[in-house]
């Protein structure tokens, strides 16, 4: 049976207005499908957690539907950072586990303007309570130690808050690079990111490598370390972008295999002008893919761009590192909620592999 629900979340709303030349308020029809293969001959549960996206005045969830054989299911915000999950769990049989996730999602390309994040940093407001969770270390997201003597080297004579964001910004998009051999999104793990070598030789010399989570967290640790609260922003693209191919793409009707195209952003708070978009890391995929130095004008232009924007061909599901998902899963915490999550007969799923899991998930643009 196909049920309907429209979800209620938000974050913290943000100034929207268009820095792209194209359209700015698009719309998409996102479609998972999931078929839990585990054995032809065992009875086997299988439990699953996916992420869903969030509701703000930059993303839209339009409608929502959901079908499938499962035993029971739910969509739950409990957990500490309220990520919207879809968990369904499967008794055990023999049945292959299947389920059909549904949704019309409607985006905004969004850019706080830099002098109004200018204005609210000179006024050194106080850090809400509700946002200090984002100025904390997690397992994956030091703060201390080597990543702390980092951040005070880059934001060195600097007081505003935005002059640290930005140096640090301007630092993190030329000294890492995107590592293609790195699998799927990246763990993020910061402490492994920047190693224990001296802080000099990592400011002069550090090249740092790895894919979009890696590169976020990156970010967001060395903005954290800064006194600056930061998070990364999980999600997925979800079609043509009009800056780059590099950046999403579809055929010609709109239609696009989105199954691999998780993407993680970051965003940074200024108290008076709220959380402000950033994506460090897709500087370096322009670089990799276009075959572009850092210095090349198109280059320059998407790294003054993502300082303060987004393109909305991409929705977001959460801010989500090294927590408990509900209801707990057998192993747990988890890194990071960017990927669908399954456990079957008590064995974790490879969520990099879609093939091994099994799901795909494909967009269409509706014009």
């Amino acid at each position: 049976m196909r049920k309907n629900l429209l979800l209620s979340l938000g974050l913290s709303a943000i100034l929207a207005t268009s820095l792209f030349a194209q359209e700015d308020v698009r719309k998409f029809k996102v479609h998972y499908h999931f078929d839990i293969k585990y054995s032809d001959s065992k009875e086997y549960p299988a439990k699953l957690w996916n992420p869903m996206p969030f509701n703000s005045n930059y993303q839209q969830v339009k409608e929502l539907s959901f079908s499938g054989n499962y035993d029971k299911f739910n969509i739950n915000r409990e957990n500490i950072y309220n990520a919207n999950t879809f968990y369904a769990k499967w008794g055990k049989d023999k049945k292959r586990k299947t389920l059909d996730i549904d949704m019309i999602i409607e985006t905004k390309n969004i850019s706080v303007p830099i002098d109004v994040i200018k204005k609210a940093s000179a006024k050194n407001l106080p850090i809400p309570d509700d946002v200090k969770l984002y100025l904390k270390a997690t397992t994956h997201i030091p703060t201390d130690g080597i990543i702390k003597a980092l951040a005070n080297k880059i934001t060195a004579g600097k007081n505003d808050r935005f002059e640290k964001v930005k140096a640090i910004y301007d630092w993190c998009t030329a000294h890492t690079f995107r590592d293609k051999k790195v699998v799927g999104c990246g763990k993020g793990d910061v402490g492994k990111i920047v190693t224990q070598k001296e802080v000099e030789d990592a400011y002069k010399n550090g090249y740092y490598g790895g894919k979009c989570t890696d590169l976020s967290s990156l970010f967001t640790a060395l903005v954290r370390a800064a006194g600056i609260p930061a998070r990364e922003v999980f999600g997925i693209r979800l079609g043509k972008s009009y800056f780059s191919k590099a950046l999403g793409k579809s055929d010609d009707k709109g239609f696009a295999n989105i199954t691999t195209w998780q993407h993680c952003r970051a965003q940074y708070y200024i108290p008076g002008a709220g959380w402000i978009p950033a994506d460090p890391a897709d500087i370096t995929k322009l670089e990799l893919v276009e075959g572009l130095k850092y210095n090349d004008p198109k280059v320059q232009k998407l790294k003054e761009k993502y300082l303060h924007s987004w393109e909305m061909n991409w929705v977001g599901f959460n801010t989500a590192r090294d927590f408990i998902l509900y209801p707990k899963p057998e192993q747990y915490p988890l890194n990071m909620f960017g990927y669908p999550y399954a456990e079957v007969d008590g064995d974790v799923l490879n969520y990099y592999n879609p093939k091994e899991f099994s799901y795909t998930i494909s967009s269409q643009e509706i014009k």
